[in-house]
């Protein structure tokens, strides 16, 4: 290897080392105060977004900016899973929006702010706690449930709502209830002694109900799509709840919810969030234009100078030459 290009490599290696030391997440969203701080049902929560003008998250006091972000960018890809700044189902959007769809954040199971949402007009898919949430680790199941969560929001105030013959969640109601009863290896109205061994979904928690169990199965369905799931320690950990842990065994096996959640009339999202949302932001040093300036882009550039070729949207200092005074921008602009 020649000295120029051991000396790239050495570079290279620190600012990406340096990078993942100081990196974080991008989010096109602010934090704003509680715009109701006297409305009974919000008093407990500081800090607010809106999503997408679909869903109003409330965060009280202790929860981090970070965290707070991360949840508002977990809804809105999962509502703009192609990221192109426009909710994917417009009928999804307005069953939020109509019903004022609210996502809380609490500190602990125990906060006081609990009691005060009998008061709220609107829907409540689900809530989240602050030991909940890790930017870090996007949906990993143990770590992050903020995906699950949300994704029990837009799915209640969303898919139950506008499509009740696919996704209803009484027995014999919808494609959905069907298929689950499928899973279940039968139609079970309380959780049986014993699933039968034909079943894949075998939830035993006693306090949710059939429709709470309906919920439950559209999220593991949804996720193993995505393939979230699919990893050994994942799959070890959730097997005595959900068995499908690969895209594959979801669609080899549970055919007929793997029918509906890839029918393009849903618009279901089939892209894992990542944490990340900040659409229509190209940038100069997106050379892969996938709306994000990170180490993919450093990559590219370096086996543009490695392999001499030459490309305008790589020379970022328009000097007409790729080298690494220009890898040197594009780190600039991630830690910035």
């Amino acid at each position: 290897m020649s000295f120029i290009k051991k000396t790239i490599y050495k570079i290279v290696c620190i600012l990406i080392v340096t990078v993942f030391l100081v990196g974080q997440n991008e989010v096109c969203f602010e934090i704003q105060p509680n715009p109701y701080p006297n409305d009974p049902a919000l008093v407990s929560f500081t800090k607010y977004i809106n999503v997408l003008d679909c869903i109003d998250i409330y965060a009280e006091n202790q929860i981090s900016d970070d965290k707070i972000l991360h949840a508002a960018a977990i809804a809105a890809e999962l509502l703009d899973n192609n990221e192109d700044g426009l909710v994917d189902d417009i009928l999804i959007e307005n069953s939020l929006r109509n019903l004022n769809t609210m996502m809380p954040i609490f500190n602990t199971e125990w906060s006081s702010g609990h009691e005060n949402l009998e008061y709220y007009d609107g829907c409540l898919g689900a809530v989240l706690y602050n030991n909940e949430i890790d930017p870090s680790q996007p949906g990993h199941w143990g770590d992050d449930a903020s995906v699950e969560e949300i994704l029990h929001t837009i799915n209640g105030c969303g898919h139950v709502e506008v499509y009740p013959l696919t996704f209803g969640l009484d027995p014999n109601s919808s494609v959905m209830s069907n298929a689950m009863d499928i899973a279940r290896g039968g139609q079970f109205l309380s959780i049986p002694n014993n699933y039968p061994d034909q079943a894949w979904y075998h939830y035993d928690d006693w306090t949710c109900d059939y429709q709470c169990m309906a919920m439950e199965y559209l999220y593991w369905c949804i996720v193993s799509e995505m393939g979230i799931l699919n990893d050994l320690q994942t799959c070890n950990g959730i097997d005595n709840e959900w068995e499908l842990c690969t895209p594959y065994l979801f669609e080899s096996t549970d055919t007929d919810m793997y029918a509906v959640i890839t029918d393009s009339d849903f618009l279901i999202p089939m892209y894992a969030p990542d944490g990340n949302y900040c659409p229509n932001q190209y940038e100069i040093g997106d050379l892969n234009q996938d709306m994000l300036i990170n180490i993919l882009d450093v990559i590219i550039i370096i086996n543009f100078i490695l392999d001499d070729i030459y490309n305008t949207d790589a020379d970022i200092n328009d000097d007409e030459t790729i080298n690494v005074q220009d890898i040197i921008l594009i780190i600039n602009l991630i830690l910035n």
